[in-house]
């Protein structure tokens, strides 16, 4: 089946006469945990803070709720840049680390918001740090040190971006199980932060069930109620973790960068209530799975293959369905695989009445041309765009992570 075999009103028609737009055409899986315990009924836990690489990227399991802050950088130069980074770098250690915060006399502001009590609980708490290409203006003498494949995020296909929801100079990405959690830790950031560092955008969401492929449940499923993300990369995997994500020494990139990764941040709106009255043997169609199972077309578990070489006319996964773009599984296309760590979100509804949700689509890769622009340029024009549209985020690289006491994020970049 192809985009033109489908008859009845399209989504363009319906909400061009007055709904705001929005959404996007890459898809994202809900990557969390649910908020009682881990896969398996594990106790929550602290996320190790240091190390070669920043540890919420892989951290396991993934929380339940998530939330995206980016930010402008006001630091005047790079003396003051440097400090800011030391001081968000040991706020975030503290946070990750459960370090108490210190008792001030009471006619000062407490330390903390006490929005968590004496001792704030472990919670699978996780903060990931990632820098944009304006960062790498004229301010800071930084240029000539810009990671190689990092732009500001252009307007892709079937995009709508709002500037006001879109890019920044610094991203920081909280995770953990309770929503309560996350919101202490963006506070206590900004609290640190606040003479040089203010907000742009903030989104905040949820999720139920695990990372993709982490858990023997299954995927966790988005908001058009479908599976996701199951052929995508898993962050236990070490090996291809380095292959697919990390960027490493000896790669075109400036020495800097060794230990990051590009991050790739999606707002994507989901037209639900359009979808909610769409036949299930078309969104199955349009997706290329069984909508209950999780299955590809065809096939009996999540996990099958769909073995596209003995359908190549697309009789069993339509040639345009979106597991079948996104992923062809052929030689070529084998290297743009991706770790997601997205989450749903829901803002209520728009100026027509219309719900506004969705999801926050967040990938790491090693390269943004062989990974997420890669697999994008193949969903371009996709009968699915008719459900989303992406309204904003930004392209972002994630600072190598902090390797002990005394070291700071992006400290490599600042001392080059």
């Amino acid at each position: 089946m192809t985009s033109g075999d489908r008859g009845g009103l399209s989504r363009r028609r319906l909400f061009t006469t007055g709904a705001a737009l929005g959404g996007g055409a890459l898809l994202a899986g809900c990557a969390s945990s649910s908020s009682g315990s881990a896969p398996g009924g594990g106790p929550a836990d602290r996320v190790p803070f240091h190390g070669h690489t920043q540890t919420g990227i892989t951290s396991l399991p993934v929380p339940a709720s998530g939330l995206l802050a980016s930010f402008t950088s006001l630091a005047p130069d790079r003396g003051a840049l440097e400090e800011m980074l030391r001081e968000l770098t040991d706020e975030i250690d503290g946070l990750m680390s459960g370090r108490p915060p210190r008792v001030r006399d009471p006619a000062l502001p407490p330390e903390d918001s006490g929005l968590l009590g004496a001792e704030p609980p472990p919670d699978d708490l996780s903060i990931v740090v990632g820098v944009g290409a304006s960062l790498f203006d004229h301010r800071y003498g930084l240029a000539a040190l810009r990671p190689r494949e990092l732009v500001t995020m252009p307007f892709l296909a079937n995009d709508r971006l709002d500037p006001a929801r879109s890019h920044g100079d610094v991203l920081v990405s909280v995770q953990a199980r309770h929503p309560d959690t996350v919101v202490f830790a963006l506070r206590q950031l900004m609290r640190r932060t606040r003479r040089t560092l203010t907000l742009r955008w903030v989104l905040d969401g949820f999720g139920r069930g695990s990372a993709p492929g982490e858990s023997t449940t299954g995927s966790p499923r988005n908001l058009l109620g479908f599976i996701d993300g199951t052929a995508n990369l898993t962050s236990s995997n070490a090996a291809l973790m380095d292959r697919y994500v990390w960027v490493a020494a000896g790669d075109p990139e400036p020495a800097w960068t060794a230990g990051g990764s590009y991050l790739v941040v999606r707002v994507i709106r989901m037209f639900v209530e359009f979808w909610d009255r769409t036949p299930l043997a078309e969104q199955e169609a349009l997706i290329g799975r069984h909508k209950l199972s999780g299955a590809p077309l065809g096939r009996a578990s999540e996990i099958d293959e769909p073995d596209y070489r003995a359908d190549p006319d697309g009789r069993i996964t339509p040639l345009d369905a979106h597991i079948r773009l996104a992923n062809p599984r052929t030689p070529e296309t084998a290297g743009s695989l991706l770790l997601r760590r997205g989450f749903s979100y829901t803002r209520g509804f728009d100026g027509a009445g219309a719900l506004d949700q969705g999801l926050a689509f967040v990938c790491y890769q090693r390269s943004l041309e062989a990974g997420f622009l890669a697999v994008q340029g193949r969903l371009d024009g996709e009968p699915l765009e008719e459900y989303v549209m992406a309204e904003g985020g930004g392209f972002f690289f994630a600072l190598p992570g902090v390797r002990g006491p005394g070291d700071f994020l992006g400290q490599d970049l600042l001392r080059t």
